[in-house]
């Protein structure tokens, strides 16, 4: 029977061997093994920094599925933090942690606050193709970061007085707030993650932005 995952604030009475764990619709392939959080220093400093960025979510168990892919370190998303009220995110599966707290940030500062400058109302859901996939980078034979559940493809933005504004129709057809929108929350997320790939990229980006946190110490934006 599945096991639930135990909401971040849980931890602070439990030791890091939690439970639950979600896949992406498409993800069929089986873990190999549960493997238990290692509960480190750097591990819970990190969960402690998305708490305090008033992100709701649950922390996963370190899972290795084989082949390179694994979901070590990594939570569930449930809302992100806005300026007024809360950002919905959807298709989202695993997320590691430092991911994850970029992505809130983001969220807020290079997302929220851009719809409002630019489109004069705040965003209530970003729309995604999800983190987690156990898969090569396109192409090659090397793991792509959402192997490990290290990146995010962000398809669309979803406004609080409904519109949607998506990277695919917008980006080069959208109005001329859209379209600055949507540089601008790229501009902002090259300042935030270590890779960023959108439709100026190539083809196999026309429709999301490639969010991915750790770069190793490099940065690409494109």
């Amino acid at each position: 029977m599945p096991r639930r995952a135990i909401p971040f604030p849980a931890l602070l009475a439990l030791p890091l061997l939690l439970a639950g764990c979600s896949m992406l619709p498409g993800d069929r392939q089986a873990p190999s093994a549960d493997v238990p959080q290692a509960g480190t220093l750097a591990a819970r400093q990190c969960l402690s920094a998305l708490s305090d960025t008033g992100t709701r979510f649950e922390v996963l168990p370190d899972r290795e599925y084989g082949g390179g892919c694994s979901t070590v370190n990594s939570v569930s998303l449930d809302r992100l933090p806005g300026d007024f009220s809360p950002i919905a995110v959807s298709s989202l599966g695993p997320v590691v942690c430092e991911e994850a707290t970029a992505f809130a940030k983001w969220a807020r500062f290079g997302v929220d606050r851009a719809a409002r400058q630019h489109l004069g109302t705040g965003v209530a859901r970003i729309e995604t193709m999800g983190s987690y996939s156990c898969r090569n980078v396109a192409g090659t034979g090397r793991r792509s970061a959402h192997a490990t559940a290290q990146a995010i493809d962000v398809s669309g933005f979803v406004l609080a007085d409904g519109r949607r504004i998506s990277v695919a129709g917008d980006w080069d057809s959208g109005t001329a707030a859209e379209r600055a929108f949507l540089r601008t929350v790229h501009r902002s997320a090259c300042k935030r993650f270590g890779t960023v790939l959108g439709p100026d990229y190539n083809a196999a980006h026309r429709d999301h932005f490639h969010v991915e946190k750790i770069g190793g110490g490099r940065t690409f934006c494109r």
